[in-house]
């Protein structure tokens, strides 16, 4: 596992406020919310980035996104809406190099978004 936050997380070496979680993936609630419901998804395997991931890695990038909008139902989201973002390398905005979903959610979204 990388030595990123994220992999400190997956391995509990630091806490975080964990809101999801099966064998593959794990969500925890964003330290720095940028909406209401601010939440990551990650897959527990590393991968850097979108950029980063292969073919291979099909399955679990289906299992991130179905994840996330299984949560937000759960939530009683779904109606009103949610988005789900998904940042890539330095110019898109990712900070942490470990492939991540940010589900964002309970107040009207914006286009373009920044």
């Amino acid at each position: 596992m990388a030595d990123t936050i994220f992999g400190k997380i997956i391995r509990r070496e630091i806490p975080a406020d964990i809101v999801y979680e099966d064998d593959d993936v794990l969500a925890f609630r964003d330290l720095n919310p940028q909406a209401p419901l601010h939440v990551l998804f990650i897959p527990k395997r590393a991968i850097a980035s979108l950029d980063e991931a292969g073919p291979g890695d099909a399955e679990l990038l289906g299992k991130l996104l179905l994840a996330a909008a299984a949560y937000a139902r759960e939530q009683g989201l779904a109606k009103d809406g949610y988005r789900a973002v998904i940042n890539c390398n330095e110019h898109g905005g990712q900070t942490v190099f470990h492939l991540h979903v940010h589900l964002l959610a309970g107040r009207r979204m914006h286009w373009p978004p920044g």
